[in-house]
């Protein structure tokens, strides 16, 4: 039997893991378009995810273009590196170039992509307001989970990998 995990607790999950492990794939929801790994900066208060990018990039001019009057469709897909989250949800993207949020979240790992700094005139954000989604927790672990595997495959029922719960952000 899966645990029973509410909506509350799976947003609280994704958001703390986001914090920690915080790259995911980005892209437009259309189909066959292809998403790109992305490390995003989360707002939980806000309910927005934000990941600098370059406005030269055929993503950021996508999102650009699809934008004016309110955002276009976006898709975030999240698994934490301890494969303790995961997660898709469906939003607006938009580009904003807060400045604020720029210095904020401004490290040198970002740094490396932009080689004058805050002032590169191709430093942007892509601002994610996640909508709705799904979200899945397991806190077995990999020892757990080949134990729910191998007792599965034993009794002939399914495995309890842990819970699932719809959220809206």
């Amino acid at each position: 039997m899966a645990e029973t995990l509410t909506p509350a607790e799976a947003e609280t999950e994704f958001w703390k893991s986001l914090k920690e492990s915080n790259t995911g794939m980005l892209g437009l929801d259309r189909p066959g378009y292809h998403h790109q790994p992305m490390t995003g900066f989360g707002e939980p208060e806000v309910g927005a995810i934000w990941f600098f990018t370059r406005t030269d990039t055929d993503f950021a001019r996508d999102v650009a273009a699809g934008g004016q009057g309110g955002g276009v469709l976006g898709m975030f897909c999240y698994q934490a590196k301890d494969q303790k989250v995961q997660a898709c949800f469906h939003g607006a993207l938009s580009i904003d170039a807060d400045r604020a949020r720029i210095d904020k979240y401004w490290n040198p790992v970002v740094a490396a992509w932009y080689p004058e700094g805050k002032d590169d005139p191709h430093l942007t954000l892509i601002r994610f307001d996640a909508e709705h989604g799904r979200v899945w927790v397991s806190n077995k672990g990999a020892l757990g989970f080949g134990y729910e595997v191998l007792k599965a495959n034993l009794t002939k029922t399914t495995p309890d990998a842990g819970g699932v719960a719809d959220v809206n952000l």
